[in-house]
């Protein structure tokens, strides 16, 4: 499995080694003691799937008093994944990576607690999988403006397709400080 960091501190791609013959493929996409090497020491409790068609754009999502840790990846289609430090006090607060996840390159991305998450759906459909950290919790869930200029993401469509709460959530500056993480 080769480990790629990127500049916010923990989160980090993940290209798993892919065993293909005649018959097709075959990978590990999770292995306790493989991740902890690679920094995710985690204890996944809740798995999820999405499907969505192109232009749909989930997110940006977080739970904040009980955060969630994911492990994300796409078991067919693409997305252009993003996560978005939240930790205040963290060198990369208000920061954000983006990577995109194919069927074809199968990454995975780590997004650990303290961070939004999202993606968007860049080719015909996205068939997209979740390991996550906690339950999801209807109490703690938060969302973050997808299109918040002062956090500044490259998304690569410009009208997506959001659901009307995505729409309505709120930027980074008027997000109340209980809802942020402390780093």
């Amino acid at each position: 499995m080769k480990i790629l960091p990127t500049r916010i501190p923990g989160v980090v791609v993940l290209e798993p080694r892919v065993f293909p013959d005649s018959r097709g493929f075959f990978l590990e996409t999770w292995h306790r003691d493989r991740y902890a090497e690679a920094g995710i020491d985690a204890e996944f409790v809740q798995d999820n799937l999405s499907f969505s068609g192109r232009g749909v754009l989930r997110g940006l999502h977080f739970q904040n008093p009980s955060p969630q840790g994911k492990l994300v990846g796409v078991l067919q289609g693409a997305v252009f994944d993003v996560a978005v430090d939240l930790r205040v006090g963290s060198p990369t607060f208000g920061e954000w990576v983006g990577m995109e996840l194919t069927s074809e390159n199968r990454r995975q991305m780590y997004v650990p607690e303290g961070l939004a998450h999202g993606f968007v759906v860049t080719g015909d459909s996205a068939l997209f999988s979740y390991k996550c950290t906690r339950a999801y919790s209807p109490a703690d869930e938060r969302s973050l403006r997808w299109d918040d200029p002062e956090v500044g993401i490259r998304w690569p469509v410009a009208e997506p397709v959001l659901s009307p709460k995505d729409a309505a959530a709120p930027r980074l500056r008027d997000l109340p400080g209980e809802q942020l993480f402390r780093a």
